[in-house]
């Protein structure tokens, strides 16, 4: 019974503690935070490409270094803070807006402008992806111009430097030489078919053409490569420093084009193409128009939205003490724990926020309540069936586990399916989603399952007093 009271004291503080520091978060004086956070992270200045006629790097202002070694870093960000946390999308806070006209040049087969824009789409949002700007909007305008909208980022300057410079592409080995560049590429093109002649069945692939100093490169590559006794018979197609394809290569080619198969579907091909020529996109992007933005629905729509959450955390609650009560009361403090863990994951992993993000957070909230209902109504038909308390809790667990874990798989299969395909807000509701079930599904089955056994370990052992 002591031990029971100390283990539940422990986990009570814990909970409080938590919650606590996901309000205020965790902040030390400069110079150290957590490591996995600032990884592939730096400032605006080293992203951006220098402009014309400056030099590569620019002298720190004075007094710069010693204000950010004094400025706290965050181990811990609260969840308020949406500088070193949980990132607001356009929806709720407004930010940047660029828009790029292609410059076309003398001679330029309009025929190719199609394509070469969605090239240009595609690195564009993929650049901001791989920053962590899963929010942000790239849309085409026109037949030649683009619309990027960053969230978060108020000043359009910074929004330019956060894009940084053209992209880069590079076909490499496994020891990081370079072999060929973006400039060495005449054209990908996606194609279906049999294009060696020796597929049993007609497959989705990608035909590169390369200019005349190129096939000379590539040859030399894959006469390197192919002739590599350590196994590593590949050559890496890299964009902007991000691995978009690794064929393996098997003997030297000394062709005008190669051929790029693989377990490829239609769209994984064509996205393939278009990453490739885009990195020899035969024109530039103009800037025409850069300026900050106001939060397409505001800050009066997330605060409507967290309150209809709130209340219906209530009402849940509610319904949960009436029904199954002292059950009911473990559910109710196992979602508190869900809902502070929910909260310092969001703000270690930097999620984005938007309105179809805050609608996934209280879907997994529902769901997280859904797996005690299954188990409760478990318990009280081992109860009914005249095992003890302590015994139907035990049983109720394990035969509702199945029935959990099916449904949790089912739903992070979706949310998995609309992060890897969707876009934009999309993405933001499916990350929101798929990290909320986890956590869910944990604190059903490992919360609420400790709290229960220790409410035994009290003495309330009245088959009433569960809901039976």
């Amino acid at each position: 019974m002591k031990k029971s009271v100390i283990s539940f004291i422990a986990v009570m503080l814990v909970i409080i503690l938590l919650g606590v520091t996901a309000v205020t978060g965790l902040y030390i004086p400069g110079g150290w935070s957590m490591p996995f956070r600032n990884a592939g992270e730096s400032t605006a200045v080293e992203d951006a490409a220098p402009a014309e006629g400056t030099a590569d790097e620019a002298a720190p202002t004075e007094g710069t270094a010693a204000t950010a070694a004094a400025a706290p870093r965050a181990i811990i960000p609260s969840v308020l803070d949406t500088e070193n946390g949980i990132r607001l999308g356009l929806d709720l806070v407004g930010g940047s807006r660029i828009v790029y006209e292609a410059e076309l040049p003398e001679g330029y087969d309009m025929g190719n402008l199609a394509d070469d824009m969605n090239a240009a789409q595609r690195i564009i949002r993929q650049r901001l992806t791989g920053k962590g700007f899963t929010e942000a909007a790239v849309a085409l305008s026109g037949d030649n111009r683009i619309t990027v909208e960053i969230p978060q980022i108020t000043n359009p300057e910074e929004a330019v430097q956060t894009l940084g410079s053209t992209a880069k592409l590079v076909f490499a080995d496994v020891d990081g030489t370079e072999w060929l560049a973006g400039t060495d590429i005449k054209r990908a093109t996606y194609g279906y078919g049999r294009p060696t002649g020796t597929e049993l069945a007609d497959v989705h692939y990608v035909q590169v053409e390369f200019t005349a100093a190129g096939r000379q490169k590539f040859a030399e590559a894959t006469a390197a490569v192919s002739s590599r006794t350590d196994g590593a018979n590949q050559l890496f197609i890299i964009m902007d420093d991000q691995l978009i394809s690794y064929p393996s290569v098997s003997e030297k080619i000394d062709n005008e084009s190669c051929v790029i198969t693989g377990s490829f579907t239609q769209e994984g091909a064509t996205d393939l193409a278009n990453l490739i020529n885009g990195g020899q996109i035969p024109f530039s992007l103009r800037q025409i128009e850069l300026r900050s933005v106001g939060p397409q629905l505001g800050a009066n729509a997330m605060r409507t939205s967290l309150t209809a959450g709130a209340i219906g955390i209530v009402l849940v609650c509610l319904f949960m003490l009436i029904v199954y009560r002292v059950p009911g009361l473990v559910a109710c403090l196992a979602l508190g724990f869900y809902i502070v863990i929910e909260a310092l994951v969001f703000s270690l992993l930097r999620v984005n926020l938007s309105l179809p993000g805050i609608a996934g957070i209280i879907l997994s909230i529902g769901m997280a309540v859904d797996a005690n209902v299954i188990i409760f109504e478990r318990i009280k038909e081992e109860l009914r069936a005249g095992k003890t308390v302590k015994s139907a809790i035990d049983a109720g667990f394990k035969r509702a586990f199945t029935a959990i874990l099916d449904s949790n798989i089912t739903t992070l299969i979706a949310a998995a399916v609309l992060f890897w395909k969707g876009a934009g807000t999309i993405v933001g509701f499916a990350t929101t989603l798929g990290i909320g079930v986890v956590i869910s599904m944990f604190t059903a089955l490992t919360v609420t399952h400790f709290l229960l056994a220790r409410m035994v370990d009290f003495r309330i052992r009245s088959p009433k007093a569960y809901g039976a």
